[in-house]
């Protein structure tokens, strides 16, 4: 696959005020059509592109324009695709990962930053941003006591038009600082509540040093969350106690906590939010693939196969085409429909990250906390 753009300076004088030229015309990465195409400008042994798109090689070499110092590759790029990538820039015989210095869109997450290429239709939503017509909320940082766990610190949000005189539902986000601080999570609430999309709610924030033990089907995390923080917020708050009004949200193994603790206490939840969880199991026999750290996942996703059971009233699944995972959520789907609960699921193409699960909350939670004006049309 060839790009026109390159097949063009390629073609010329390739001099470098061309050089210079083309990159004044032209934005970065190149989308045509269904291609798109990479484009690293500077000396170098070798570029790679790295990128985290399941099925394809994660490194893929550049070329270069011949008698310039343009690096490029040209790769097929789906309609709404959105994939997030670094260069890895070879000099001296050690290899350095960069941002791309041509792309200004950038996606963060705990580890740092990568850049982002956008295919042809897709658009960054406009209601993660903060809109002066929507009143904020008010977030704040609360201790919790646990028996449990010790003492934590659990977040939390509260709608602008908060009023003691009112009950609420209560969504409990599982890495919900990641939420906030990778997902516009608290723009994308006070956006969604503002514009009646969803109602006025409690959001519990919470967060755990040891997530990767005790989101893994953990007794002791479902206590926690059921036993101990829902009564205390329900001592502090005007909770509606219905489960309908109850939801558990994560992402990867807070997906897997939201629905193992759903699956401890079932009934107790009525709304369950899980985006790109890391359900993995096994056909036959114990033992997985993707390490240790997944034992008590597959054991406890092998159980729920062989016995599915109804734990909530509606669950709301997204995941990535692009993703490892994908195959795994799309085989949990139809053992929760078969329990009959009220299942949504959605695919977009992009890869396991925060953007992604991010531009998926409009959806999830309107569907699962339907607004006064979506009621209507129900």
């Amino acid at each position: 696959m060839t790009s026109r753009a390159i097949a063009d300076l390629s073609a010329g004088p390739r001099t470098p005020e061309a050089v210079d030229g083309f990159f004044a015309t032209h934005g970065f990465p190149i989308v045509e059509g269904p291609a798109i195409t990479f484009v690293w400008r500077g000396e170098a042994e070798a570029v790679h592109l790295k990128h985290w798109v399941y099925g394809l090689p994660s490194s893929q070499s550049l070329a270069r324009v011949e008698h310039t110092d343009v690096w490029h590759l040209t790769l097929g790029l789906p309609p709404a695709s959105r994939v997030e990538y670094k260069f890895e820039v070879v000099r001296g015989g050690h290899g350095e990962w960069i941002q791309d210095p041509l792309n200004p869109n950038r996606a963060r997450d705990p580890f740092g930053a990568n850049s982002v290429a956008h295919g042809t239709g897709y658009a960054i939503p406009e209601w993660i941003q903060h809109d002066p017509r929507s009143p904020r909320g008010h977030l704040d940082e609360i201790p919790i006591d646990s028996q449990v766990f010790g003492r934590r610190s659990l977040g939390l949000y509260l709608p602008a038009r908060f009023r003691r005189t009112r009950r609420y539902p209560l969504l409990i986000v599982h890495d919900g600082h990641d939420y906030l601080h990778y997902a516009s999570l608290g723009p994308v609430l006070d956006n969604l509540i503002a514009r009646l999309d969803i109602p006025d709610v409690i959001v519990a924030l919470t967060s755990s040093p040891r997530r990767l033990v005790e989101y893994a089907d953990d007794e002791r995390h479902a206590s926690f969350l059921t036993d101990e923080m829902v009564p205390y917020l329900q001592r502090l708050f005007p909770l509606d106690e219905r489960p309908q009004s109850r939801c558990l949200m994560g992402a990867s193994f807070g997906a897997v906590a939201a629905l193992s603790t759903a699956c401890r206490r079932p009934g107790f939840y009525g709304r369950l939010l899980l985006q790109s969880g890391s359900f993995a199991f096994t056909d036959i026999g114990d033992r997985n693939h993707r390490g240790a750290l997944f034992d008590p996942v597959v054991a406890f996703i092998n159980r729920f196969r062989g016995d599915p059971i109804a734990v909530a009233e509606r669950v709301f699944v997204s995941c990535g085409m692009y993703e490892s995972l994908i195959y795994e959520n799309r085989s949990l789907v139809p053992m929760l429909q078969s329990t009959g609960m009220d299942v949504r699921y959605v695919e977009a193409r992009d890869g396991h990250n925060w953007e992604n699960w991010r531009d998926r909350l409009r959806e999830g939670l309107s569907w699962l906390f339907p607004g006064p004006l979506l009621l209507v049309y129900e």
